[in-house]
């Protein structure tokens, strides 16, 4: 297990107890972006046993755990982000399903907001919620959680199925097609690379499922706030990335050409609203995506095996814009259950067990 940090004592003080204490003794790393502040010395202080890679600078979040996994030897890699609290038997559910399954090549846990406020730690959290899912042109959504809005959770999305993709905040993957792959894509840097990590994983042959039989909270918005322009520039420039490297051929030009549209439409948007800052970065995103399109030209040529939007689990065959904002639409279940593959394969998830299990997640 790896913890990505960057000047996170504080959330390493907070969270890293409840990891220690519920993983069943796994091994846990913490690899340090340079941190400015005490975290390595207070790890070395009060967490003799925990692991320490020192990365050499601030790569971020792709390149960083790209370079510490590197260097670690394990069956699977858990990421998990360091404002992440655990629960007991958190881990087991998903690394039983790897276990058991050897399709399935990353998992993540039911995801919900972490607060003070027992009312809304009842409510699903941004990054991943009950599973992420992508609509035909490529916006990312989850079960929980569309756009903006999140739901309460009632047990709706309790059950193991197959996903689009897994969010990166708490993602167990196999160490094996993780190497294979590349891991993370590094110049996105941060933000949507674990949509696209997964959309090669099935696009690769394998799958990427969500188990609602394990349960962490989620701080969010811990290196950048959702309102801050940087964090725009990085949705909507990987977004576009994301989107070109992965599409089938035959989908491409059309999905291409409808996103370019409507990201100009939320630039006029955020420009009408007086948010200046997130216009310009959402034309910044735009300029530096086709300024580095050779880049991507030859990203995409390294995976020629493309999956059609309709082949893919998890991907809903309709706009979620429209359906958003044309038909209002604030929940997943309201959407039309007929524009997404069957979900075949799946089953109740058992009991979670807190007692120990194996490690293997260690060398």
């Amino acid at each position: 297990m790896v913890i990505l940090n960057w000047n996170g004592q504080k959330l390493l003080e907070q969270f890293l107890p409840a990891v220690l204490a519920y993983s069943d003794g796994a091994r846990i790393i913490v690899a340090d972006n340079a941190s400015s502040d005490e975290s390595v010395a207070w790890l070395r202080r009060k967490f003799a046993d925990v692991e320490i890679i020192q990365n050499p600078e601030n790569l971020g979040f792709c390149a960083g755990y790209n370079l510490a996994l590197q260097q670690v030897q394990a069956t699977y890699y858990m990421l998990l982000n360091s404002d992440v609290e655990v629960t007991p038997g958190w881990l087991r559910p998903m690394r039983e399903l790897l276990e058991a399954q050897p399709q399935v090549a990353a998992c993540q846990p039911k995801i919900r907001q972490y607060s003070p406020d027992a009312t809304q730690r009842q409510q699903f959290e941004y990054a991943g919620a009950g599973g992420g899912y992508l609509d035909r042109l490529g916006y990312p959504f989850c079960r929980g959680r569309l756009f903006d809005t999140l739901e309460a959770d009632q047990g709706q999305y309790d059950d193991p199925r197959p996903v689009a993709w897994a969010t990166g905040a708490c993602m167990l993957v196999r160490a094996e097609a993780w190497h294979r792959l590349g891991g993370l894509e590094a110049t996105f840097f941060a933000h949507m690379e674990e949509i696209d990590l997964c959309w090669r994983l099935w696009n690769a042959g394998q799958q990427v499922w969500y188990h609602g039989g394990s349960t962490v909270f989620h701080v969010g918005g811990g290196t950048l706030h959702k309102s801050n322009p940087r964090k725009t520039y990085l949705n909507f420039r990987n977004g576009l990335a994301l989107v070109y490297k992965n599409v089938a051929d035959p989908e491409l030009t059309e999905i291409m050409a409808t996103r370019l549209v409507l990201d100009w439409v939320a630039a006029l948007r955020f420009l009408l609203q007086g948010n200046t800052g997130d216009c310009k970065a959402i034309v910044r995103a735009h300029r530096d995506f086709f300024r580095q399109l050779s880049y991507w030209k030859q990203k995409r040529q390294q995976s020629p095996r493309k999956l059609r939007t309709a082949e893919r689990p998890g991907v809903y065959q309709g706009s979620l814009v429209w359906a958003y904002f044309a038909q209002e639409i604030r929940a997943f279940s309201q959407l039309d259950p007929r524009k997404f593959l069957p979900v075949t394969g799946t089953k109740k998830p058992g009991n979670v067990d807190s007692s120990p299990a194996p490690n293997s997640l260690t060398h």
